[in-house]
């Protein structure tokens, strides 16, 4: 069995964080952004996590090699709303169908309740069947379906938002 290792992102973190997250965008699989994004674009969405709370987690292999991230933000922002988070996790190109989705999905489960975390989300399009089958196949539920609310290159993306109860 793999193992994989967790730890708090640091600033110095979000270089490799933007690059990972920028091989996913011509894909038109995986996020709603359309242009690469820049370190700088991205340094209110780290402050927005804390290690308490909100982490933001890079995660290495067994060789100590950076394979991706996960984290946890907030969902919709109002206080009756704490123990719900919006779960991402983006893993570089290299280390994509080694199963390291499934392992991260269950750590994520088991550290939930540290981040006082009740209720787990993931947004994903509806034409990502790899992540929803991921998703699904450990647990989470089809909560919403949301049509067409996305416009990428012209062509109209379902969102789907799967959840699971800690």
């Amino acid at each position: 069995m793999m193992k994989l290792t967790y730890r708090h992102a640091k600033i110095e973190d979000l270089h490799r964080i933007v690059e990972i997250y920028n091989t996913v965008i011509p894909g038109r699989m995986v996020t709603a952004d359309t242009d690469p994004v820049t370190v700088e674009s991205r340094h209110a969405w780290y402050y927005a996590h804390d290690d308490h709370r909100r982490p933001l987690w890079m995660i290495d292999d067994e060789q100590g090699q950076n394979v991706g991230w996960m984290s946890f933000q907030s969902f919709y922002g109002r206080p009756a709303y704490d123990g719900t988070v919006e779960l991402s996790i983006y893993l570089d190109e290299s280390a994509r169908g080694k199963g390291y989705g499934k392992e991260i999905l269950r750590y994520a489960i088991a550290v939930s309740p540290d981040y006082q975390v009740d209720t787990l989300l993931g947004f994903i399009f509806a034409h990502n069947i790899p992540s929803l089958k991921l998703f699904e196949n450990i647990g989470f539920k089809e909560w919403a379906h949301l049509p067409d609310i996305a416009l990428m290159d012209g062509e109209r993306r379902s969102l789907k938002i799967l959840g699971y109860k800690i």
